[in-house]
């Protein structure tokens, strides 16, 4: 079949394309944001690409159009799909239907986390011979591309609690009717489609209720929303993970490290085995736990599990090293929220110390842009010696509060050169810059380290 997808280039989207190439489609798609890193991978698949989304995308016609949730009626593409009547599907209810079924599904849901926990799993089952197929909402460092459909009984999937479609609003994570869960938290988020934190809880709860009785629900003894959720019903074992020794926790950790590069891995006390990787900060022990403990469930065991862990790469955009030019360290990072914000940074001090930690934030996601975590942002960053908020053009507010707000120095900035220009200019040898979007921010990060290269 010749398979068309609208809103190709997110990270989402693109890794679907490369299951359905891989099931012998082919597979064409449009975009309005192209930019690397999906869009490179997609490229290098021999996928073709179109800017925009015109009708013309969809002619000839396709035989499926596979509709992103970025995607809303009034779309030039979307009116022609609709009045020419062509099929039509979400992507993952096509990921259901023409990869899932059969499958022992891993899901790794939450509101932070869930790309790096599910390339660490998709990680631990591949180094244990497992062959697992994947679909990671990111380009891993670990893996040629970001989906494959494996050649084994197991398939790992990031469970995103995002809606379906513009047709399916419920999130994209009821479709996958997983047998492991992965629960790692649960925060306000996605202000765009969910009014409060009871609508996400009740949209967990929906996934909760598919999970089969003879299946795994690994969640964090700390996280109190999961907590509710489970309260809702529950038909599911419960593994508790915790990042201290608690009694109700079957599987904790013992930092060696204060950073989180080095840690024992206890199972109810007892010592199995240790983690010495590259990966930093605590929220990172806490992914590597719920990775154990799921791979666990198919069989790995802890001390496999910790060996494959010590291998670990990681995932591009999360804390990923783009150089060191005249010995200042320049990081990309995913992060989008405040308390991903907040634990990344706290992460990088640990790891820094006393050394100077720039963050340069672009408060670019749906929620940010409607200014629902603006309270919070002051003090997410408070870690960082220096904080550069960049205000997009779009943002529904004034970032000035937030400049008010902070214990540390802090600056609102409307230019790209103008940043550029202040880190080349007072930035040293030793000093850390971590730029974090959820977008490609202009190219910033390659403009910053030309700039700091010449």
């Amino acid at each position: 079949m010749h398979l068309h997808i609208l809103g190709i280039c997110g990270t989402f989207m693109g890794s679907l394309a490369l299951l359905a190439r891989d099931l012998g489609h082919t597979v064409t798609g449009s975009d309005a944001n192209v930019y690397p890193p999906m869009s490179t991978q997609l490229e290098n698949a021999g996928i073709t690409l179109m800017q925009g989304y015109d009708r013309s995308h969809l002619q000839p016609h396709p035989d499926l159009v596979i509709v992103g949730n970025a995607m809303k009626r009034g779309i030039d593409a979307i009116e022609y799909m609709l009045n020419a009547g062509l099929p039509y599907i979400s992507g993952p209810q096509f990921l259901a239907d023409h990869v899932l079924q059969g499958k022992h599904v891993l899901g790794v849901a939450g509101t932070h986390g869930k790309t790096t926990t599910t390339t660490m799993l998709a990680w631990v089952l591949d180094q244990a011979g497992l062959n697992p197929g994947f679909l990671i909402g990111g380009v891993p460092l670990g893996f040629s591309e970001s989906a494959r459909l494996g050649g084994g009984e197991y398939f790992v999937v990031e469970a995103d609690e995002y809606d379906s479609a513009f047709f399916d609003k419920r999130s994209k994570f009821v479709h996958y009717h997983p047998k492991t869960a992965i629960l790692n938290n649960l925060e306000f988020d996605h202000a765009d489609i969910f009014d409060d934190l009871a609508a996400i809880e009740k949209q967990f709860h929906h996934l909760v209720r598919t999970i089969p009785s003879e299946g795994r629900i690994i969640a964090p003894i700390t996280e109190t929303n999961i907590d509710t959720v489970l309260a809702m019903g529950c038909w599911t074992p419960v593994v508790r993970t915790s990042l201290d020794i608690h009694p109700s926790a079957e599987l904790s950790a013992e930092l060696i490290h204060q950073d989180g590069s080095h840690f024992k891995v206890l199972q109810h006390g007892t010592v199995k085995a240790e983690v010495h990787w590259t990966m930093t900060g605590q929220h990172s022990v806490a992914n590597a736990l719920a990775t154990i403990a799921a791979a666990e469930h198919v069989g790995v065991s802890i001390e496999q599990a910790c060996t494959a862990l010590s291998n670990f790469g990681g995932v591009k955009r999360r804390m990923e090293l783009l150089g060191t030019p005249r010995g200042i360290e320049v990081y990309d990072d995913f992060a989008h929220h405040p308390t991903a914000i907040e634990t990344t940074l706290d992460g990088a001090r640990k790891r820094l110390g006393e050394r100077k930690l720039w963050a340069i934030i672009e408060p670019r996601s749906n929620t940010m842009r409607m200014g629902s975590h603006k309270d919070g942002l002051a003090h997410s960053a408070r870690l960082a010696d220096e904080v550069i908020w960049y205000q997009p053009e779009g943002l529904d507010w004034d970032l000035q509060p937030v400049i008010a707000a902070s214990s540390n120095h802090a600056q609102v900035s409307r230019s790209l050169d103008e940043i550029i220009a202040r880190i080349t200019t007072e930035a040293g040898e030793g000093d850390a810059v971590v730029i974090m979007s959820n977008g490609g921010f202009g190219g910033l990060h390659q403009k910053l380290i030309s700039a700091l290269s010449a």
